[in-house]
């Protein structure tokens, strides 16, 4: 109980209930006595501000609570918590200490997640990858694997990645002219790798823009200069061309193009039956030359055998009775005049022509 002379009706009272010191906010008025007579109210209330470079961590029991951007004011009321404000200098070192950042990261307060999303910056640089750190567009600094954390306020920041591991690229459906004005379709893979990401991002506004476009080009290049039969007869030169040209022109860009392989070269309808008929003449021919040169050596090889049997009786006798053989073998019944001497001598004569 309160008592207080009011001759002059001049006091008013104002109840408030605290039961949250974060909470319970104060208005701008009771805000602005309480700057005015810092003593009446420092028993009761917490006064605090933030610089243009400063962040305020809000602490209650020694668990943070809040954080408060840069250039704020504001008060708490002072209640049996224990309540303490830290502030930080993010002018120059605007890094998060891993420990406050693993803090940050893992908060389970609604309220604290809350002024975490809108406070901090957070980029994970997965194994293999290298990530630049820009600056209000300056790049300030080179990233390597694990999770970076940044204060936000008073600054633009972003991190681009590189991926350094191998990396595949199709060139499809290359509709090309070849030197005697064949209409090819070619398709088209490579494998390549960024081995220096300084390079290309300093360099290049898109790496894998510029390697398509020179693939493509060189690809161009290479099939326009020959026929259509110096491409199908060897397409490993192709694809050996079109690496080293395009190898040559990205390792200045930090690139490094490991292979290049054709998959398809798709010809026209009409180029398609064309060659089908070439094919099959080519094998008609080398069959008909098979063919005669099996007909020459089996005539080769039966005059030599006449030239033997001419000189030895004994064998053209044998040579007979294995006709023979093989006549008796489709014959079902057999019927012999004149005894073995007649099945020896008459069945197969030979006569010697007439000259």
């Amino acid at each position: 109980m309160h008592t207080l002379w009011d001759w002059f009706n001049q006091y008013q009272v104002q109840i408030v209930t605290i039961t949250d010191t974060l909470q319970d906010t104060i208005s701008k008025e009771l805000l602005h006595l309480a700057q005015v007579h810092t003593e009446a109210f420092s028993e009761v209330i917490t006064l605090w501000e933030t610089g243009e470079q400063d962040i305020g961590l809000v602490y209650v029991n020694n668990v943070l609570k809040d954080i408060k951007a840069p250039a704020q004011r504001g008060a708490y009321w002072k209640t049996q918590q224990e309540l303490r404000i830290e502030k930080l200098d993010i002018s120059q070192e605007f890094s998060v200490a891993k420990k406050l950042a693993a803090l940050l990261a893992n908060a389970k307060d609604e309220p604290l997640r809350r002024a975490v999303l809108a406070a901090i910056v957070i980029a994970t640089v997965p194994e293999n990858h290298t990530g630049f750190l820009v600056v209000d567009g300056e790049t300030v600094a080179t990233l390597g694997t694990g999770t970076h954390v940044w204060w936000r306020f008073n600054r633009t920041i972003s991190v681009v990645l590189y991926d350094g591991r191998l990396q595949n690229m199709e060139v499809n459906g290359q509709e090309i002219l070849t030197k005697d004005r064949v209409s090819l379709r070619i398709n088209l893979s490579a494998t390549w790798q960024i081995k220096h990401p300084e390079v290309v991002k300093a360099e290049l506004a898109d790496a894998k823009d510029y390697l398509y476009r020179e693939l493509q080009l060189a690809l161009r290049t290479i099939v326009s200069t020959q026929t259509l039969d110096e491409l199908l007869a060897d397409k490993n030169s192709l694809n050996n061309q079109v690496q080293t040209i395009v190898a040559e022109k990205s390792a200045m860009y930090g690139i490094e193009v490991n292979s290049v392989g054709v998959r398809d070269i798709v010809l026209p309808r009409e180029m398609k039956a064309i060659l089908t008929q070439v094919v099959e003449a080519q094998k008609l021919a080398e069959a008909n030359l098979i063919k005669r040169q099996e007909e020459t050596q089996a005539t080769r090889s039966l005059h030599n055998t006449a030239k033997v049997m001419e000189g030895n009786p004994v064998l053209l006798r044998l040579k007979e009775l294995e006709i023979l053989e093989k006549i008796n073998a489709n014959i079902n019944v057999l019927n012999v005049y004149g005894g073995l001497d007649g099945v020896m001598n008459d069945m197969v004569r030979l006569t010697e022509r007439v000259k």
